[in-house]
């Protein structure tokens, strides 16, 4: 499965989401691959994007940041599996 991770930092806490992540504690766990991660240039999101098959692995990424990040997770597909559902549904 792949997700959309979206995150913001919480009011007064970005100093310490920059030392982490500096500090190198936003790596995977095993069994979760980056795909990509993005920051908005006014440093008020990130985006990032997982594949994973175990939820748990998730999990375990996120609880340490949910002390200081808002995260919200977008289960995603690509266009090459959403055409023919969309086809499919919504027939001309």
């Amino acid at each position: 499965m792949k997700t959309m991770v979206v995150w913001t930092a919480k009011p007064g806490t970005l100093r310490e989401a920059v030392s982490r992540f500096l500090a190198g504690q936003a790596n995977s766990p095993a069994g979760v691959t980056m795909l990509g991660r993005w920051h908005s240039v006014d440093l008020s999101t990130g985006f990032t994007l997982y594949e994973f098959s175990d939820a748990a692995r998730l999990y375990e990424l996120a609880a340490p940041w949910a002390d200081i990040l808002d995260l919200r997770n977008y289960f995603v597909i690509e266009d090459a599996e959403a055409g023919p559902i969309l086809a499919k549904a919504f027939p001309r």
